[in-house]
């Protein structure tokens, strides 16, 4: 993948999606052969040549102004989250830049600690490509099965496609899958030259029809907090919120949270979670011999 070649994929996907009525143009008489817009139609409605936007899909302009990007942002409909990721492929589109986030940086002690406090609640820390660094032991246990991958084999989305537990263990899937991959082009958008980032699309696209579908789709949602209903092998359904905090200090690190009401089923069965997770470790360390 490449940045040039990332925003004109994403500018076709976006083309697609619109209508002409979207954007102030007659439908006209008989059958479309295109899905949604025309090249011809986006490029006059946003004041560009034709030729000069081909080039743009096609990877062969990489410089695109802000002025330009800007109109094509406002023909296409696109809303904040979208608009910022149009302009940061573009940007990434003019050049080679050093990535912001090339290398992982370890877990401070201090989030360590903050995992440890925040009592029944099952919390992680995820990287930028959503490698899980750090967690409590019900954040562990929450994501059933991914503790048995070696450390590296660790990553959220990864888990999502491909481990045979997340099918069942998220009751709304696709949902969850469509969301996360959003959540994930997000991410992707700002910074595209991150080598694991780019591993971890190159790997999911090979490995799940499902992931390689919806990651064509360009959908760009960035997410701080939401729901999820888990239905758990080992306390069964809860319904819990999370909340994504952002780690300060320079690295590109986010903490995840779930929370349920207290005196809820949710909360209980989230309690319950706790309890089995604080077993499990208790059994691993009775197993580990004494010196």
């Amino acid at each position: 993948m490449s940045g040039r070649t990332e925003l004109g994929d994403y500018l076709r996907a976006c083309r697609a999606e619109r209508k002409p009525a979207d954007v102030g143009l007659p439908h006209g008489g008989g059958v479309r052969r295109t899905p949604g817009l025309r090249r011809e139609e986006l490029a006059s409605v946003a004041g560009i040549s034709m030729d000069y936007y081909t080039r743009l899909e096609q990877g062969r302009e990489r410089s695109p102004s802000n002025g330009v990007l800007d109109s094509l942002a406002r023909t296409l409909r696109l809303d904040g989250a979208e608009r910022d990721h149009l302009f940061n492929l573009a940007r990434h589109a003019r050049g080679p830049e050093i990535s912001r986030a090339s290398e992982e940086n370890p877990v401070r002690s201090t989030v360590r600690q903050l995992l440890d406090s925040v009592g029944n609640s099952p919390a992680y820390v995820l990287s930028h490509s959503n490698d899980l660094l750090a967690a409590n032991p019900s954040g562990w246990l929450l994501l059933k099965g991914i503790d048995q991958w070696p450390p590296e084999r660790r990553n959220s989305i990864r888990y999502l496609f491909l481990h045979p537990v997340a099918r069942t263990l998220f009751v709304r899937w696709h949902d969850v899958a469509v969301n996360s991959v959003a959540q994930l082009r997000a991410v992707f958008g700002d910074n595209p030259r991150s080598s694991q980032l780019t591993a971890l699309v190159d790997e999911l696209s090979s490995k799940s029809e499902d992931f390689d579908d919806i990651w064509r789709r360009n959908e760009v949602r960035p997410r701080s907090s939401g729901g999820k209903c888990f239905d758990h092998p080992d306390v069964g359904r809860m319904d819990l919120n999370y909340e994504v905090l952002t780690v300060s200090g320079g690295v590109d690190q986010r903490l995840v949270v779930y929370q349920a009401t207290p005196g809820t089923p949710d909360y209980d069965a989230m309690a319950l979670l706790n309890l089995v997770a604080g077993d499990s470790e208790d059994q691993r360390a009775g197993s580990r011999p004494s010196y």
